[in-house]
């Protein structure tokens, strides 16, 4: 915009000093010099005002050089004003897509509001791969200036799902507005890709029954468990320290849960906890195991057997626990 208005400008100068050339050189008066200076710098082919004294001629062969340059890039600045943003755009568009279509075993994050910003700053601080889809135009420069991949489109559409991976995707988290508009991406995502964990917000209590038949593994309620946060907070403030501790993403944290995921024939399968060796080659806790019928054991005798399909809740340092996972994923 000021390479624009710079050129302008200097259009109108040379405007102006044609015009008082030809009034200082050939006497004549400001209408026909002026019409004079613009047919010549415009170059439209327009015959001589009145016959042209030598220093007259060579004024206007300065001015032609002059005013074709400076038109040129006054035109190249405007279109470049004009497109640029579009052209931007679509760079970034076809450099999105790329980056998404390259994803595997991403998460697809369908809504950045509150939640979903914090979905996402989680998400990157433990370094998982995802990106977000979101209708609103407002974000579009928020989540290019974080270099965040986004799709900006309805989430509740098979073709941007599609779009987003979600046949590659390792889970979904829908986290729009209403509960019409999670519920309808639930469905669509469960019906694409049946292996998805599939995590939505829930705003009324009585849609969370609708949200899990449509398919989501958990639903989640921010009032409910803000609610409780609180009460925990007034009644126990030192077990909410600790859980805060615990669950805080924050750079520097030193404690952090994770969990295990026990296949047929891993390492773990078939040993008890003791024989597990994670405190002594880890620094991992085992705080509880989730056996396959779904029951889960808190703080589980040494000498229980770990079964296969069986989740093991691990708590240590954060870099041990995000190793473990990531092996678990290889295996």
């Amino acid at each position: 915009l000021r390479r624009l208005g710079l050129s302008v400008a200097l259009l109108i100068l040379l405007n102006l000093l044609g015009t008082l050339l030809y009034m200082g050189l050939e006497g004549w008066n400001f209408i026909d010099s002026l019409y004079m200076t613009v047919i010549t710098i415009a170059t439209v082919g327009f015959g001589e005002v009145r016959d042209l004294s030598p220093e007259g001629r060579l004024a206007t062969i300065i001015l032609i050089y002059l005013g074709v340059g400076l038109a040129t890039t006054a035109v190249s600045n405007a279109v470049s004003l004009a497109l640029g943003p579009l052209l931007w755009s679509s760079l970034q568009q076809r450099r999105m897509r790329s980056m998404i279509d390259k994803m595997k075993d991403h998460y697809i994050v369908c809504g950045y509001g509150r939640m979903g910003a914090q979905i996402v700053r989680d998400l990157r601080m433990r370094d998982e791969p995802f990106v977000v889809v979101d209708t609103n135009p407002e974000i579009e420069s928020i989540l290019q200036e974080e270099n965040i991949p986004y799709i900006l489109d309805d989430a509740t559409e098979d073709e941007v799902l599609q779009a987003a991976g979600v046949e590659r995707a390792r889970g979904v988290v829908a986290a729009l507005g209403s509960d019409p508009a999670n519920l309808m991406t639930v469905l669509t995502a469960r019906e694409m890709n049946p292996r998805l964990f599939i995590v939505a917000r829930v705003v009324r209590p009585e849609s969370e029954s609708k949200l899990r038949r449509a398919g989501a593994n958990r639903v989640i309620n921010p009032y409910q468990i803000g609610g409780h946060r609180i009460t925990l907070s007034l009644l126990r403030p030192a077990v909410h320290d600790f859980l805060d501790h615990i669950f805080h993403f924050g750079e520097g944290r030193e404690i952090d849960i994770g969990q295990i995921h026990v296949s047929p024939g891993s390492v773990y399968d078939g040993k008890t906890i003791a024989e597990s060796r994670l405190r002594d080659e880890h620094n991992v806790n085992i705080l509880a195991i989730r056996e396959p019928s779904g029951h889960i054991s808190i703080t589980p005798n040494p000498s229980s057997v770990i079964e296969p399909h069986a989740e093991l809740i691990i708590i240590g340092p954060p870099k041990a626990i995000y190793s473990l996972e990531r092996q678990h994923l290889k295996d």
